[in-house]
């Protein structure tokens, strides 16, 4: 099998010859800055050395634009100091303050959107489905590579939740769910069938393995929406999505989304989602518990990233090791490709997330998965 039966099956639960090794997070020789100074080079070479299979995440993105496309106003700097620098980003009314160090560089300070005018105008100028800059001009090329992969190729949705939450910001949109209800279901509806409509033309030439969606839509203490809101605003909108993907044979719907997602993965799986990732620790997710209690989920992820962190390796490597045997019990679960729970931030070392790595895959190449249908 190669890595996309691998994971297809894996994801679906049917038999494979074992679980694919996927970086999960991070992008094509992605590194923590520092890494560098340990192992000069790495940020070249660090896939291969790792053996991670898939490229990017262990999926890969077509190059389509699938989102917000063309421009309403060029970025404008507004503020500067050595510390930050303040953004117009040409977004409606967003804001965008820019940090120039640390783990998390930039956060939005004021929202795209402060009004109806605001999405009129973005959901005018940024919302075509047709819009020239969408595909790429050797589109052409990208199919017939396709063609004969052996890595799962996703679309992708920017979230329902998530989509109106990078416009309206969380306690906008959370507000706007009560108090201008019209305005949050024509945004989360335009944008689902502008995708769906990119997507049709994307299905035409390509096969695609997965659909996934960006929502980032809990905290530590679970959803910021409750399940009345989910039901009316967001699971139709999953619904849809499940329609076209049932119409062009894409088996896997898998949801990007931080924070406790237990209470989420219900009702996430009853509107139509199939798989669910990084399953946080610290946000106090049990992976095993989800998979016990949803027998056709799918899970990425689930193994706490903060193991690999430390002062050396031998201050991380008994939690590194204990991560390996939570990795092995998962994986016999089945329905799961196990990785670490988010982005490795900067307390962690190259030699401990060498070692966290090349231990996890010495368990994924032996621990067989069990059918799960």
């Amino acid at each position: 099998m190669n890595t996309r039966q691998r994971f297809n099956a894996v994801m679906t639960g049917r038999p494979a010859d074992r679980v694919p090794f996927m970086k999960v997070f991070g992008g094509g020789n992605a590194i923590v800055p520092h890494w560098e100074d340990d192992c000069p080079g790495i940020g070249e070479k660090i896939d291969e050395m790792l053996g991670f299979e898939g490229g990017y995440r262990g999926w890969q993105v077509a190059p389509v634009n699938q989102g917000l496309c063309g421009g309403c106003g060029k970025p404008q700097v507004i503020e500067e100091d050595p510390s930050r620098c303040l953004v117009r980003t040409g977004l409606g009314k967003e804001v965008v303050e820019q940090r120039k160090g640390g783990d998390y560089r930039h956060h939005r300070v004021a929202f795209a959107v402060q009004g109806r005018a605001d999405w009129e105008t973005i959901k005018a100028e940024r919302l075509a489905v047709d819009a020239p800059q969408r595909f790429p001009d050797d589109w052409p090329d990208h199919v017939a590579r396709y063609a004969d992969r052996d890595f799962p190729l996703q679309l992708t949705h920017g979230g329902v939740y998530g989509f109106a939450r990078n416009l309206l910001g969380d306690e906008g949109l959370c507000l706007a769910f009560y108090d201008d209800p019209d305005l949050v279901r024509d945004i989360l509806e335009t944008f689902t069938d502008t995708v769906i409509g990119i997507w049709e033309k994307m299905v035409a030439d390509v096969p695609f393995d997965l659909i996934e969606f960006w929502e980032d839509m809990a905290g530590k203490n679970g959803s910021v929406v409750g399940p009345g809101i989910f039901r009316e605003f967001i699971a139709p909108q999953y619904q849809k999505v499940r329609q076209f993907a049932d119409r062009h044979g894409i088996e896997i719907l898998l949801v990007d989304c931080d924070g406790s997602v237990e209470q989420l993965t219900g009702w996430m799986l009853a509107a139509g989602a199939t798989a669910l990732y990084p399953y946080e620790v610290q946000a106090g997710n049990d992976a095993a518990k989800m998979l016990d209690a949803y027998p056709a989920l799918g899970v990425i992820g689930g193994l706490n990233k903060e193991s690999m962190a430390g002062p050396d390796l031998a201050a991380a490597r008994s939690a590194i090791d204990r991560e390996m045997d939570r990795a092995a019990a998962l994986i016999s679960k089945g329905r799961l490709i196990p990785g670490p729970d988010h982005f490795v931030l900067s307390n962690v070392r190259w030699e401990s997330y060498r070692y966290f790595m090349e231990q996890l895959r010495q368990v994924v190449m032996t621990t067989p998965p069990p059918t799960r249908a």
